[in-house]
């Protein structure tokens, strides 16, 4: 089957696009899976950590890249599931144990075997990828591949940011940071669906303009220096009840500053630096919470799903490129000037 995969690590250079073998329908341990043959991936900055360097992540190389996806059931192994060939379909990109206490639990993404697609293990850049029947699940019948293969890493990981660790509340304010990014404006498309106040912050004036089409209340230009007495300014001196953030160090102190009493800062990402200042006063005297989260568990998956069918949410995709023009997606997505996500187009 065709695939891009990763030689080495550095830039494009190490990134190959050609022939590997198609995937098992069986694991190492004998475990049946489900083999989907893939009809689009999207990119995200892990692409590029793993290109890079891939520093801290157990991994072997080559290995094919690309974390999530959507496609068709091609084969079904014995005793994987219920699914059949043609079934329309999009993937959690991380495999489990499936036994231990956090998955029993229904905390899947807390298993410490657990193995990312793109990261552990061959991922979706490929024409065809093997998972468990678990990680399989229907896909939204209003959207199209690309868009539907977004929601397996953007808005799975802003669903459990906003909804399950942040409890984000109707008539409460967000305040995003980094949107035009793909787990930012699923987290511009995820609140304003519940009724949430959104402010949007971002270094591009465009794409705060961008974003108000999109529905948000209120933007932020980062870089003035005053940014969080803004915030303060739109909240009438209050604050954001949550903070939602996957920027790191740039932002941190930007961030705490503009929470309320009480508030709720919840991040995924740190692009910009994973050692920023504690602000401890503020942290203790504010009594504010500082929550870490990554990607979602296989029932706030379906949960995601379902609330995607039923409103009819359309991930925002920038742009989309064949596999043989990975080199130019994953520079479109270094350079940062996209507005949602990057997507691949398979088979």
């Amino acid at each position: 089957m065709k695939a891009a995969y990763l030689t080495g690590h550095g830039g494009n250079e190490v990134v190959t696009v050609g022939e590997r073998p198609l995937p098992a329908l069986h694991d190492a341990q004998g475990q049946p899976l489900v083999r989907v043959r893939l009809q689009a991936a999207t990119l995200n900055q892990v692409d590029l950590y793993m290109r890079n360097s891939g520093a801290g992540i157990t991994h072997s190389l080559p290995q094919i890249m690309g974390l999530d996806g959507a496609g068709v059931v091609d084969a079904v192994a014995p005793g994987a599931g219920p699914w059949a060939e043609g079934d329309a379909v999009v993937l959690h990109p991380a495999v489990s144990c499936g036994q231990c206490a956090h998955c029993l639990a229904g905390e899947d993404v807390l298993c410490a075997q657990i193995r990312y697609l793109g990261e552990h293990r061959d991922g979706t850049l490929a024409d065809y990828v093997s998972v468990p029947a678990r990680n399989v699940f229907a896909r939204p019948s209003h959207l199209n591949p690309v868009q539907s293969a977004a929601l397996g890493v953007n808005h799975l990981t802003a669903w459990r940011m906003l909804f399950t660790k942040a409890q984000l509340k109707p008539w409460e304010t967000v305040l995003i940071f980094g949107v035009g990014g793909g787990v930012s404006l699923a987290g511009l498309q995820l609140a304003k669906s519940v009724g949430a106040r959104v402010i949007a912050c971002s270094r591009s004036a465009i794409k705060l303009e961008q974003a108000r089409a999109m529905g948000a209340d209120a933007t932020v230009l980062l870089g003035s220096g005053q940014e969080a007495k803004e915030v303060l300014a739109l909240t009438q001196g209050q604050g954001v009840e949550v903070v939602f953030e996957n920027v790191g160090a740039a932002v941190w102190p930007i961030a705490m500053k503009a929470l309320a009493r009480g508030g709720r800062l919840v991040t995924c990402g740190a692009t910009t630096g994973d050692q920023p200042g504690a602000d401890l006063r503020r942290l203790f005297i504010r009594q504010l919470q500082v929550m870490g989260s990554t990607l979602g568990t296989l029932g706030e998956f379906r949960t995601l799903l379902d609330w995607v069918q039923r409103h009819q949410l359309v991930p925002v995709v920038d742009s989309s490129y064949a596999l043989d023009e990975v080199h130019a997606a994953l520079d479109k997505l270094s350079s940062g000037t996209q507005f949602g996500k990057v997507g691949i187009v398979l088979g």
